[in-house]
């Protein structure tokens, strides 16, 4: 049944709310058996590219023209340049101009993020590098214990951008207002709380995705009984002049 034209959903000029009930699925170029819901693009402002890939037994992604990070959501994926298979919280990272061939082993759902390599003047680009989160040391937030942190992205001049995984305890919040050069893709994984994006606050839960501008005011806390995690993009490591 349909929903009389209401929706959580709100694109703004510096920030996107996007939900599940308002996702369009569409084939990307080179995808075989697969499908991309395209949360930011470029044609919205982004520098970057997010999509979930959904994947059945045997589908392909297509190519890419920079470079590619993976984190799985469901099922598993083989992907080229990484060892093993990757499973639920598994990830990957995919240098531009690598070869990079994703492929699923079953049905399977894969978060997708992808760029142009801003290049460095001081440094070479960054080698391939996977994993999974169960892996990944857990770090407080400005001392916050009930705040954890995960990068899945080495924090290393050459790569151009970071992955997180941000872990909230019920009632734990950001401790300021950020505004900040960087922008944001984020995409809630478990539980909810509310975000302030510009001068709106919205209630957020697990399958919304967000993206911020720079220089978006932005905050998060936590609500409900069980944690609420997300998964955050952001470019990093660069001079905002360019690449430094």
């Amino acid at each position: 049944m349909h929903n009389l034209g209401e929706t959580r959903s709100r694109y703004r000029a510096t920030h996107l709310l996007q939900t599940p009930d308002t996702f369009i699925r569409t084939v990307l170029p080179g995808m075989r058996n697969a499908m991309a819901i395209v949360h930011a693009a470029p044609r919205m402002g982004a520098a970057f590219t997010q999509y979930t890939a959904e994947l059945e037994a045997g589908g392909t992604l297509g190519p890419t023209p920079g470079e590619r990070f993976l984190y799985v959501l469901e099922g598993s994926i083989e992907a080229d340049g990484v060892p093993d298979i990757l499973g639920p919280g598994g990830y990957a990272y995919m240098r531009e101009g690598a070869s990079h061939n994703v492929a699923a082993t079953g049905k399977s759902h894969v978060v997708v993020i992808e760029k142009r390599f801003v290049p460095s003047s001081k440094t070479a680009p960054g080698a391939a590098a996977s994993g999974n989160e169960k892996d990944v040391a857990s770090v407080a937030l400005m001392g916050d214990e009930t705040l954890q942190v995960q990068a899945l992205i080495p924090d290393k001049p050459e790569y151009d951008f970071a992955v997180n995984l941000m872990t909230y305890q019920p009632g734990a919040a950001l401790s300021m207002v950020e505004i900040h050069v960087m922008e944001h893709g984020l995409l809630m994984l478990e539980g909810g709380g509310i975000y302030r994006l510009g001068d709106d606050w919205y209630p957020v839960t697990a399958g919304d995705f967000i993206w911020m501008a720079p220089f978006c005011p932005q905050w998060f806390g936590a609500l409900g009984k069980t944690p609420a995690k997300y998964l955050i993009y952001k470019d990093s490591n660069r001079h905002p002049l360019g690449g430094v």
